[in-house]
């Protein structure tokens, strides 16, 4: 009889075990897979800790050409959702996005919750342009969005969610204020951009700038200037009277060679950080962060040296 009650009990606790390993497996987190840095940023800010959130983008990264190992593509196929920019940004990922998509996975793109803006010019005249990110009050329409995502995500806890996301909006609502306020500082008629590249659209509708141009032309860090892409954008610059143009932070130096041998235009060259965050550590570690820093540095450059207000990131 002892023995029966020992195999017995043997049999129960065993039981419980399995029970308990099958409840453990079943309260696995999910996993986001998120393709640029930006956007894993402001993901990570909104399921905190309830997620396994996996950002295939490194900082400083040019999101347009990044490439991804077959260990992150299979990470992709395996999310239980995947958060992409989307409006051709990641040019060298759409392919494993379409293969997400195919396979039945969940690809939320951004840029289809929110009213983007053509580009006005270049071969990409007419098309949607995917920076919305320089726009603050765009990216919190994209933050409602996720918001609902997440929310059909099994074990994401709801209460905690619309917590962490209204808590994020309220963070980007103060920056729009504060970037509103900078800007008011700089004169309408030095409200002038010229960039390296095409990104500062949004920007410019939301806060009253005028796009000038940009040394690559189109949408894309792919395409190469011509001599008379170049040759445009000097007379444009000589004729707008801007005292900056601003670069992406990883490549300033070629900015400045291609006008000083082509152009042979004396401006400053300021560096900002427009489509990746930068190391931890560093000035631009957060999107709130990358958005002042930038605030800073366009306001001081086109009033001259003027102290903008700035934030807490």
């Amino acid at each position: 009889m002892r023995r029966l009650l020992a195999v017995a009990l043997a049999l129960v606790m065993s039981a419980v075990a399995l029970s308990g390993c099958a409840s453990s497996g079943g309260g696995a987190k999910p996993q986001i897979v998120v393709t640029t840095n930006i956007l894993g940023d402001v993901v990570q800010q909104i399921v905190g800790g309830e997620a396994n959130v996996t950002t295939l983008m490194k900082p400083n990264a040019d999101p347009h050409s990044f490439e991804i190992s077959a260990q992150q593509a299979a990470r992709m196929s395996e999310a239980d959702l995947v958060v992409a920019n989307g409006l051709g940004l990641e040019e060298g990922l759409q392919q494993h996005l379409n293969r997400v998509t195919q396979r039945g996975g969940k690809v939320f793109a951004a840029g289809d919750h929110l009213r983007p803006l053509p580009y006005s010019s270049g071969e990409a005249a007419g098309t949607p342009d995917p920076h919305f990110w320089t726009d603050p009050a765009r990216m919190i329409e994209v933050v409602n969005a996720l918001e609902e995502a997440f929310s059909n995500i099994d074990r994401i806890e709801p209460n905690g969610l619309r917590e962490r996301a209204a808590s994020y909006r309220g963070r980007l609502e103060q920056l729009d204020r504060e970037m509103r306020e900078s800007f008011a500082s700089i004169p309408v008629s030095q409200r002038a951009l010229v960039t390296n590249h095409h990104v500062f659209g949004y920007l410019a509708e939301r806060f009253n700038f005028r796009v000038i141009g940009a040394v690559i032309p189109g949408g894309t860090t792919l395409a190469a200037p011509s001599a008379a892409d170049l040759q445009a954008l000097a007379d444009a610059i000589r004729q707008a009277g801007v005292p900056a143009i601003f670069a992406e932070s990883s490549q300033p130096d070629r900015l400045v060679q291609v006008l000083a041998r082509e152009a042979k235009i004396d401006v400053a060259v300021v560096a900002l950080y427009t489509e990746s965050l930068s190391e931890p550590g560093q000035e631009a570690a957060s999107y709130l962060a990358m958005m002042r820093t930038n605030t800073d540095r366009i306001t001081t450059a086109l009033t001259k040296g003027s102290a903008p207000k700035r934030g807490t990131p």
